[in-house]
């Protein structure tokens, strides 16, 4: 069984691997951390392990560079399904099944909570699979509210533990006491959107600003 966090958004392009990166500056000195992205569909445009390996300023040891790889940015199971295969999970998690328990894993999903990955599954039974704890990353703008109260709902109701929430944008007071309040949730930061992203600017960010109060460290060190 892993330890660690999974990180899934109320959508896609929300922020996900800007705060994948930033949770690898804020824990590395705590502990040993590891980010793995299990599914990557339009790797011919996107590639966030690499996005993370350089915003999150990561070494060799601190990336799990393995999973699907499929081409065309659209949901993993028509992805998969354009390339003629099917993405199941126990492969997946056979892939990570003999890592250390000393590691921290930081994995990212593919979209949002409810994303198929076949037939049959989505992203949330990927997510009970490796038995990891859930942050939701949400943008901060009009909609969110909806939006994030939806994806807890929707994590809470399929049994998940959800950790809190990051949320991504220019600061909304009124949104983020909203989604506290009915979600019933700790907000662990608010993530400014950099005019231009630098691994420096987010460790900076991370360690002043995100999950200040010590919210994953349970989750985190056990």
């Amino acid at each position: 069984m892993l330890r660690g966090l999974f990180i899934t958004g109320t959508g896609t392009g929300v922020g996900k691997t800007a705060v994948s990166a930033a949770l690898m500056h804020r824990f590395r000195t705590t502990t040993q951390v590891r980010y793995w992205k299990p599914i990557q569909t339009g790797i011919e445009q996107d590639d966030d392990t690499a996005t993370v390996r350089l915003l999150g300023e990561c070494s060799g040891a601190e990336i799990f560079d393995s999973g699907v790889r499929l081409p065309n940015p659209v949901s993993p199971h028509l992805a998969a399904r354009l390339r003629g295969q099917q993405i199941d999970i126990e492969p997946l998690t056979a892939l990570v099944a003999g890592e250390s328990q000393s590691v921290c894993w930081i994995v990212e999903g593919a979209g949002g909570a409810l994303v198929p990955i076949n037939g049959r599954l989505m992203m949330t039974d990927l997510m009970h699979a490796l038995h990891l704890p859930v942050v939701v990353v949400a943008a901060s703008a009009l909609g969110t509210i909806n939006h994030t109260l939806l994806t807890l709902e929707a994590l809470r109701s399929r049994s998940l533990c959800v950790a809190g929430v990051v949320m991504v944008g220019d600061p909304n007071p009124e949104n983020r006491a909203a989604i506290e309040q009915f979600g019933d949730i700790s907000v662990l930061g608010e993530m400014p959107r950099f005019p231009s992203l630098t691994s420096q600017e987010l460790g900076a960010w991370s360690r002043e600003n995100l999950d200040a109060e010590g919210t994953l460290t349970e989750y985190l060190h056990g």
